[in-house]
C-alpha cells in the first residue's frame, strides 16, 4: 500500500525511489511487525485475561506444566495481526504470490480460531474436531495448490528441486499439487505439534521464516539466482516482505512468549504460522530444504507418528510422552534447556539449507 504512496511521492521528490528497493521494504516489514506487537502486545494479554481465556493443561502432561493453566492463550492472533498489516503495508500487493500466502496464512489462522474459540469460549475440551480441522485444513491447502498450480510458468515451478545438487529436479506436472498441499498442512499440524513449550516453536519459526526470505530474494532475482545457479521464478522475491514480517512479529511475540510465558499463541497462531512456512517453501522451490530447515517440526511431528503406531501394534511406547519435547522434560531436562536446545539445533539445520544455494 505505501509503496504505490512512495511512488507517486516520487514525482514530486526522487529520495523518495529509495522505497523501491526490496530490501528496504523487507526491513521497514520486519520493524512494524516488531513494534506493532510491542505496541498490541500487552493490551491485548491483559483482554486475554480479563475473559479468561486461559489454556487448560493435560492432566496427562509433564506436572511441571500444572502451573501454566489459566495462562492467556489465543495470542497467535498478535502475530497475525502484525504480519498482515505489515505485509499489506510495506508489500507490492500486485504480488500474486503475496496474496497466496496471505489466504493461506489468515485461512488457516481462521481454522485455529475456531478451535481455540470452541476450547476456551464455549468450553469444549475437544475444540473443533480432528476430522473437521482436518477437512478445512484440506479445502485451503488444496485451494492454494490448484492456484499456485495454475500459476505456475515453466516446468521449473512444477519441479521438485534436489538441493546440493547442479540441475537436478524432478519434474511433477500436476504431482505438484499434492506436494504442495503436503507441505501446507503438513507444516500447518508439525508447528501446531511443537508448540508445546514456552518459545518452543516461534523462534524456529523465526529462523525458518528467515532463511525463506533469503531463498525468496535470491530465487526472484534473474541475477543473484544466475550467479548461484539456482531456477529463477518471476515475482517470488517480493515474499521477502511477507518473511521478514513474519520473523519481525514472531520475535515481538517471543518478547511476551518466553519462558515463562505471559501468554501462548494457541491453534490460532501454530496453525496459520505452519501453513505460511509451508507455502513459501513451495513458492521458492525448496521443499526439501525447508524439510531440512525445520527438522525440529519434522521429528516432532515423526515422534507422535512413530508413539501411536508403536502403541497400536505393540502396547508400548517408543517414547516416555510425545511430541518429543514432553520426551526429554520426562528424562529431567528443564524446560529452558529443551527450548535452547532446540533452538541450537534449528540454527544448524537453517544453516545447512542456506547452505545449499552455493554448495551445487
Amino acid at each position: 500500500m505505501l509503496l504505490y504512496v512512495t511512488n507517486y511521492l516520487a514525482n514530486f521528490e526522487s529520495a523518495f525511489t529509495v522505497f523501491n528497493y526490496l530490501t528496504l521494504r523487507a526491513i521497514l516489514g520486519a520493524l512494524t511487525a516488531l513494534v506493532l506487537s510491542f505496541v498490541i502486545g500487552p493490551r491485548m494479554i491483559a483482554r486475554l485475561s480479563m475473559n479468561q481465556m486461559g489454556q487448560p493443561v493435560r492432566a496427562e502432561g509433564p506436572v511441571t506444566h500444572l502451573p501454566k493453566a489459566g495462562t492467556p492463550t489465543m495470542g497467535g492472533a498478535l502475530i497475525l495481526t502484525a504480519i498482515v498489516v505489515s505485509t499489506v503495508l510495506w508489500a507490492d500487493l500486485e504480488n500474486r504470490f503475496i496474496w497466496i500466502v496471505l489466504f493461506v496464512t489468515l485461512a488457516f489462522g481462521i481454522i485455529g480460531y475456531v478451535d481455540d474459540y470452541k476450547k476456551l469460549i464455549l468450553r469444549n475440551p475437544a475444540g473443533l474436531s480432528a476430522r473437521k480441522k482436518l477437512f478445512w485444513q484440506s479445502a485451503a491447502g488444496l485451494a492454494a495448490a490448484v492456484a499456485l498450480y495454475a500459476m505456475a510458468a515453466d516446468e521449473v515451478s512444477t519441479s521438485l528441486l534436489i538441493p546440493y545438487f547442479k540441475n537436478l529436479a524432478i519434474p511433477l506436472g500436476m504431482l505438484q499439487i499434492a506436494v504442495t498441499f503436503l507441505f501446507i498442512v503438513g507444516f500447518s499440524n508439525a508447528v501446531n505439534l511443537t508448540d508445546g513449550l514456552d518459545g518452543l516453536a516461534i523462534m524456529p519459526t523465526v529462523l525458518v521464516g528467515g532463511a525463506l526470505g533469503v531463498f525468496a530474494y535470491v530465487t526472484g532475482n534473474v541475477n543473484f539466482s544466475g550467479y548461484l545457479d539456482i531456477p529463477y521464478v518471476a515475482g517470488t522475491g517480493e515474499v521477502l516482505v511477507f518473511c521478514a514480517a513474519m520473523a519481525g512479529a514472531g520475535l515481538g511475540f517471543l518478547w511476551f512468549n518466553t519462558y515463562p510465558a505471559q501468554v501462548f499463541m494457541g491453534d490460532i497462531g501454530a496453525l496459520s504460522l505452519g501453513a505460511a512456512l509451508g507455502a513459501v517453501g513451495v513458492i521458492v522451490r525448496q521443499e526439501i530444504v525447508l524439510a531440512i530447515m525445520g527438522g525440529v517440526f519434522v521429528v516432532e511431528t515423526l515422534s507422535v507418528m512413530i508413539q501411536v503406531a508403536s502403541f497400536k501394534l505393540t502396547g508400548r511406547r517408543v517414547f516416555r510422552m510425545a511430541p518429543l519435547h514432553h520426551h526429554f522434560e520426562l528424562k529431567g531436562w528443564a524446560e529452558p534447556k529443551v527450548i535452547v536446545r532446540f533452538w541450537i539445533i534449528t540454527v544448524i539445520l537453517v544453516l545447512i539449507g542456506l547452505a545449499s544455494l552455493k554448495i551445487r
